[in-house]
């Protein structure tokens, strides 16, 4: 029990205190969900991201981006907020996470839910690297929405090289098939969907479950 070369007791000490993660996970992300008060009540703030990006250009998002080092969701989505959009975080009072997606592609993503002073939104300007334009929502045209749903599946692809006679399965094993669900909510000119509409969904859900 006391022998100083215990692997048992070593592996406890390792993982004592350790916050689990997404198991190999090549990435984490968090985005800010900006609420914005307006005299008729709350509104979503929404950014169109720049048709020169290499990724997801021109596609409806939310600020945020890959977490670095050490830096929580919240710090990671308030620098996000202020690089693409000239907000401060003096201007933000973080509300709660949400809950984190765990993405197909190996990456995690951590929603922040804000609210953003108003002021601070008429000011704002955009970096034009990452973002074309921006656009609010109201929150009670969200809650008495439902989004669009559409559904598609994820069929396995092993390739001819993958060792079935190693591991000792058929070559017409039975893999399990996956699939996602993809809601969209239409706005005027534009498209809320993807992780962002999955984000609005989730957030909606909340709402309504408080309520009764």
């Amino acid at each position: 029990m006391g022998d100083k070369n215990d692997m048992a007791g070593d592996l406890a000490r390792l993982l004592e205190g350790r916050i689990p993660g997404l198991m190999d996970a090549t990435g984490k992300y968090a985005v800010l969900v900006p609420l914005v008060e307006r005299e008729d009540g709350l509104y979503l703030l929404y950014e169109v991201r720049a048709r020169t990006m290499r990724r997801q250009p021109g596609e409806v998002c939310f600020p945020g981006g890959r977490i670095e080092g050490d830096e929580s969701p919240e710090c990671c989505a308030l620098r996000e907020t202020e690089e693409e959009l000239s907000i401060p975080p003096s201007a933000v009072r973080i509300l709660g996470q949400l809950d984190f997606i765990a993405h197909r592609a190996n990456f995690i993503m951590y929603p922040v839910l804000a609210l953003v002073d108003g002021e601070a939104v008429d000011h704002m300007s955009h970096n034009p690297g990452e973002v074309d334009e921006t656009f609010l929502v109201p929150l009670a045209h969200l809650l008495k929405t439902e989004p669009l749903e559409y559904n598609y599946k994820l069929i396995p692809q092993t390739g001819e090289n993958f060792p079935y006679e190693l591991i000792g399965i058929p070559r017409d094993y039975q893999w399990q098939p996956g699939g996602e669900n993809v809601p969209v909510y239409p706005w005027k000119d534009h498209a809320i969907w993807g992780l962002t509409g999955r984000i609005t969904r989730h957030l909606v859900s909340l709402i309504r479950g408080s309520r009764g």
